[in-house]
């Protein structure tokens, strides 16, 4: 078993003591007084049982042991400094890897994320498109935007917003032989489903709450991503029932539409958050992300910080 090292800060006084052949120089190079540089290689020497200066009255001379030891531990510090100059590139990197759902990725993250370039040229961004739960403490992402019931735990966590269920499709579903415009007009339409949404956010529930328990709520295809169940929608495939802030865009520019009155739509408990690991929270490219994102946010849904 290796012997235990002495103190690093006795090591690094004599290190800078010797190379200055000074106590007050390696005091200023260090930021303490000389009597602490001083007190430390006293201190270090009677450690190791050896002495490492001949003290002259006006001027100091390393001893032989000294001697010795000045070049490898000048190289140790140096080694040391270089690996921590490694760690400090590596925390301000401007490369800003961005762990995100793909669905939530490709429909309301990526049509923003121009925005945030045009603001911080500097930072580059790698979008990881992943359901899969991620590490940030060991570095598999920067930041994480996740959907679900909060808690989070050992992360630092942003809510963003919440989502409301709401049915929408093709606006040419609201015309033709069977136009859709009430609830009881789904009979007549193809359900389009999302296999990983809980039993609040299912058709389901969505029928039972608007009084159509006749309705075969497992009818029509079923999809893992919440996407792709939006594509068939704007291909009137038939109607999905997504979180509003997902679909936002396509109906903003008309491409979707709610063919039922708002009051028909559901808040849903889960919400999107932005999570941090807190040793990296305050980066500089991890605080410029927060603070666009949660502009965006704002502006998606500006009652969402009476939500939080």
């Amino acid at each position: 078993m290796a012997r235990p090292l002495p103190p690093l800060n006795a090591l690094r006084a004599f290190e800078a003591a010797a190379r200055h052949l000074s106590f007050t120089k390696a005091a200023a190079e260090l930021s303490v007084t000389p009597a602490a540089i001083s007190h430390q290689i006293k201190a270090l020497e009677a450690l190791l049982g050896v002495s490492l200066f001949h003290r002259l009255p006006r001027a100091l001379r390393l001893t032989d042991a000294g001697q010795a030891a000045l070049p490898t531990l000048s190289q140790a510090f140096e080694m040391m400094s270089q690996g921590v100059e490694q760690i400090r590139a590596h925390s301000e990197s401007g490369l800003l890897t961005i762990s995100v759902s793909p669905a939530f990725g490709a429909m309301w993250l990526v049509p923003r994320l121009e925005r945030f370039r045009a603001r911080h040229p500097e930072i580059e961004t790698r979008i990881d498109g992943t359901d899969r739960r991620v590490d940030l403490t060991r570095g598999d992402a920067d930041v994480a935007l996740r959907y679900g019931p909060g808690g989070y735990e050992g992360v630092r966590v942003d809510r963003l917003f919440g989502q409301v269920n709401t049915p929408v499709c093709s606006p040419a579903l609201l015309k033709g032989a069977r136009p859709l415009h009430r609830p009881e007009d789904l009979r007549h339409h193809t359900l389009l489903h999302i296999v990983w949404k809980d039993a609040e956010a299912s058709w389901r529930m969505w029928l039972l709450a608007a009084g159509l328990p006749e309705i075969d709520p497992t009818r029509g295809p079923h999809f893992t991503q919440e996407n792709m169940a939006v594509q068939a929608a704007l291909d009137g495939q038939g109607v999905a029932l997504v979180g509003d802030i997902l679909a936002a865009d396509h109906l903003a520019a008309g491409r979707l539409a709610r063919p039922f009155a708002p009051h028909l739509s559901t808040p849903l408990s889960f919400a999107y958050y932005l999570l941090s690991a807190k040793d990296n929270a305050e980066q500089p490219k991890v605080t410029a992300f927060r603070n666009w994102l949660l502009e965006e946010a704002r502006v998606a849904r500006p009652e969402a910080d009476e939500e939080a």
